[in-house]
């Protein structure tokens, strides 16, 4: 019989308060991980790190904003001293802004890229070093289904997923000598806050239900707790010969 699957692995998580984050960081910390969960808002991130404590397992939270560089740095530093080492980085912040190219104002424009693709780059340049002289590591960055189809008025976020798709490929070609696996996770359509954006540009909950019901193949929304069995295979030894690849979990919506 094995074990859990990340047994004495060290897991920091971004965006970790609610939704796919929240739920990755619960199912790596019940697997064996010591988790770090991290968020904007703080006492999220630490109701996430109270559960996962609370069912036995271990966890810490700390409050990190996805938009400040040092803040990045520093507290990966930091959390690289206490623990000696870092295997697993879920960089999963990101933001929904909805609309065409003449709809979305370049200040949105900018802050898509900030918060969906430089954030990632700068998590994972402050732990590619560690990863590379403890043997290896897995690095795990949220894009989304959007980063490998087209969704309509969706300028920001198609662009800034696609790029966040590619910056994951680049890394993992870099990186596969150092025995550092980097994956993008690209869900579909998830029932979470997070569809706000699609939500308001279909004109309310309704209608996205029912583009949820006529356009994936499988007719449903997808669950935190599936996502999170899939973050679970690429933090773990089981997804060790898997790197550079856009794990697309999305119901058939993008076939």
């Amino acid at each position: 019989m094995t074990g859990p699957r990340l047994r004495d692995r060290v897991a920091f998580v971004t965006g970790a308060g609610s939704g796919i984050g929240r739920a990755g960081a619960i199912a790596m910390a019940a697997e064996g991980a010591t988790l770090i969960a991290t968020d904007r808002d703080g006492d999220a991130a630490s109701r996430t790190a109270a559960e996962i404590t609370g069912s036995g397992g271990t966890a810490t939270a700390r409050c990190l904003d996805m938009t400040d560089t040092t803040a990045i740095e520093t507290t990966l530093a930091d959390v690289i001293a206490r623990h000696g080492r870092l295997d697993v980085l879920h960089s999963h912040a990101g933001i929904q802004i909805e609309g065409t190219a003449e709809q979305v104002t370049p200040d949105q424009m900018d802050a898509s890229w900030v918060l969906n693709v430089r954030s990632h780059f700068v998590a994972a340049r402050a732990v590619i070093g560690q990863m590379r002289a403890q043997g290896g590591g897995s690095i795990i960055v949220t894009a989304s289904n959007s980063g490998v189809q087209y969704d309509a008025g969706m300028i920001a976020y198609a662009t800034t997923k696609h790029a966040a798709v590619a910056m994951v490929k680049q890394m993992a070609k870099d990186h596969a000598g150092d025995g550092i696996r980097v994956n993008a996770l690209c869900p579909g359509f998830i029932d979470t806050p997070f569809n706000a954006g699609f939500e308001r540009q279909m004109g309310g909950r309704a209608r996205l239900e029912a583009y949820v019901a006529e356009t994936i193949p499988m007719g449903r929304f997808g669950t935190v707790d599936e996502i999170a069995e899939a973050i679970v295979y690429l933090a773990s030894d089981a997804a060790r010969f898997m790197t550079g690849m856009a794990f697309v979990i999305d119901g058939g919506e993008c076939l």
